[in-house]
């Protein structure tokens, strides 16, 4: 599979050994007066051109490189199924395609169309399948200025221009084939438990029959760590296995144990590999961050995943990982992953080094101002909750990100309140910052803010009376009568610093504050804004904006193509220093 672009398995947490990666060549084609439907491409022997899945057709990777807007694409390619998968279910994945699509199996429509641009989806395509001469289409429709969708970074202009960037259209991550059993394992929540110890999980299944037998074992390391079975009752299974030992999952030290799952039933035997991590998070104002009961001071940077040459698709797995140790090498213990769903291969990276994220959408270009749009948003935000839950390195969920007026209308209050309490029914182990940065609504786990200001001295006048109950931040200073400062939460400065260095000349290059011009007025900018945070123990975390360039914004530690401006100790000397709150 070495030929294949992107050809590891892209599910760590939930692998089988039946598998077929399908990225590569497909056929493709535009098809931006949106009349394919009508004229039935999904039963065309061809279609115009060629693409290379995963990559979306505005990347280089592509192999197409079309920037400006398309309403519509097609893909189109044979697929061949192995004769050893006779008997067996086939599962076809799009681990993402923006926006809504529709797949068809040898012309014929599979199940409704998917919403949702950031998002994995899977169907069962068994019965649409032949003997031979098998073909796959998919159709994906984008509209970004539509308001009725997650568009996050992506410009709605021609260009890119600001902190807004290069459209993504279609696929942009891996497709792929799958041969599970009649009844099979779909998928599992882990809960941890570090005291005594032991793990919880909540085991999905489909097609199972009452009385068929589930049989999970935890292991650390190739060591057995406990098993457990149980009789199905019901399509979902509720299961404890007690460890042998306890190996915590910490900051820097991702220690995993793996799982196996059979589900034994008459058709057969359907097994499963995953993982997950003795981890437990929680936030006070007190204590601020803790993670199994210590402090730990969150040093994250701000990661918005976009690549040269891939735009919001990694070229390679190792590129997933260069950037999780490159901003650890930087002095971080941690990500906002901001304004994209980062695929479960970044998690897995994040998994194994002991790399706290913090997970968003990509809200962007949502209309937030109307509660009828959470139809829209509410779907694919539980989907993500629900397909990501058990990475330990996920410490908090961020459904929203800077929910400004549009066209003069206030964000729907009640629509970001439904979408907190949702998460929080769907998962109540982590805390929910429910709007990042924006006029705040009436529930949140903390106060977060985003400060721009570039002196020091004078953002530190700001933060000096943080005991009193009087916190200046920059969304304070500009709508007074908006933003009110929730002196009982622990507070999160998750947008920071973002001091413009340009390491060529570059006249669109922008970044917050006048750029600085040498390497020493560069740290000494960075080291007393990061100061100013450490020493306010109210603040259990920062973010600093941010990790890479991206495009035209130039304010990373890194350029876009991941060359280090500095060398990493340099910053390291400056974002690892110890904090007020963790003394």
């Amino acid at each position: 599979m070495t030929n294949i672009p992107r050809c590891e398995h892209p599910r760590p947490d939930r692998k089988r050994e039946a598998w077929i990666n399908l990225n590569g060549t497909w056929e493709f084609e535009i098809d931006n007066a949106k009349v394919g439907l009508e004229k039935k491409f999904y039963e065309r022997k061809s279609l115009d051109g060629t693409i290379t899945v995963p990559f979306s057709p505005e990347s280089v990777l592509s192999g197409v490189g079309h920037t400006d807007f398309m309403n519509a694409v097609w893909y189109r390619r044979e697929i061949d199924i192995p004769e050893a998968w006779t008997g067996k279910r086939v599962i076809l994945h799009i681990d993402a395609c923006d926006h809504t699509t529709t797949v068809f199996v040898n012309g014929q429509k599979v199940g409704t169309p998917h919403k949702g641009g950031y998002i994995s989806f899977s169907y069962d395509i068994t019965d649409f399948l032949k003997d031979s001469g098998n073909y796959l289409t998919v159709y994906a429709e984008d509209d970004i200025r539509s308001g009725k969708q997650f568009v996050g970074k992506q410009s709605k202009r021609l260009g890119s221009y600001g902190c807004h960037y290069t459209r993504t259209t279609g696929i942009w991550q891996t497709v792929w084939l799958e041969a599970v059993a009649e009844a099979y394992v779909v998928s599992y929540k882990a809960y941890p438990n570090i005291s005594d110890p032991s793990v919880s999980l909540e085991v999905k299944t489909k097609g199972a029959k009452i009385g068929d037998v589930l049989r999970v074992k935890a292991f650390y390391e190739g060591a057995l760590m406990g098993e457990t079975e149980t009789k199905l009752n019901s399509p979902s299974a509720f299961v404890k296995i007690a460890l042998a030992e306890t190996h915590l999952w910490e900051c820097g030290k991702g220690r995993l144990y793996d799982l196996s799952f059979e589900l034994i039933s008459e058709a057969g035997t359907d097994t499963m590999a995953g993982y997950f991590g003795l981890r437990e998070v929680k936030l006070t104002k007190e204590k601020g961050l803790e993670i199994n009961g210590k402090t730990v001071f969150g040093r994250f940077v701000l990661d918005q995943g976009f690549y040269p040459d891939g735009i919001i698709t990694a070229p390679s797995d190792d590129a997933l990982k260069f950037d999780v140790e490159a901003s650890m090498a930087c002095g971080f213990n941690g990500a906002r992953l901001h304004q994209k769903v980062f695929e479960p291969r970044f998690l897995y990276h994040a998994d194994t080094h002991g790399y706290m994220v913090w997970a968003e959408t990509a809200n962007w270009g949502f209309d937030h101002t109307e509660f009828a749009n959470v139809e829209h948003c509410l779907p694919e935000w539980m989907e993500e909750v629900e397909r990501d839950f058990s990475h330990p390195s996920i410490i908090g969920w961020c459904p929203f990100n800077e929910t400004w007026d549009l066209d003069g209308k206030c964000h729907s209050v009640a629509l970001i309140d439904m979408i907190y309490d949702v998460t929080k029914m769907l998962d109540n182990t982590r805390p929910v910052i429910a709007n990042s940065g924006s006029f705040p609504t009436t529930r949140t786990d903390a106060h977060d803010v985003h400060d721009y200001e570039q002196d020091p001295e004078t953002l530190r006048s700001y933060y000096a009376k943080m005991d009193e109950g009087i916190l200046m931040d920059q969304l304070q200073r500009g709508y007074p009568k908006r933003q009110i400062y929730k002196s009982e939460l622990p507070v999160f400065v998750s947008e920071y610093g973002g001091i413009k260095w340009v390491m060529e000349e570059d006249a669109t290059a922008w970044g917050y504050g006048k750029s600085v011009t040498t390497e020493e007025e560069f740290f000494a900018r960075l080291e007393g804004l990061t100061d100013v945070l450490l020493e306010n123990p109210p603040i259990f975390g920062y973010c600093y904006t941010q990790l890479t360039d991206v495009e035209q914004e130039q304010n990373g530690l890194l350029t876009y193509d991941r060359r280090f401006k500095f060398a990493p100790e340099k910053y390291a000397r400056i974002f690892a220093k110890k904090a007020k709150i963790e003394e």
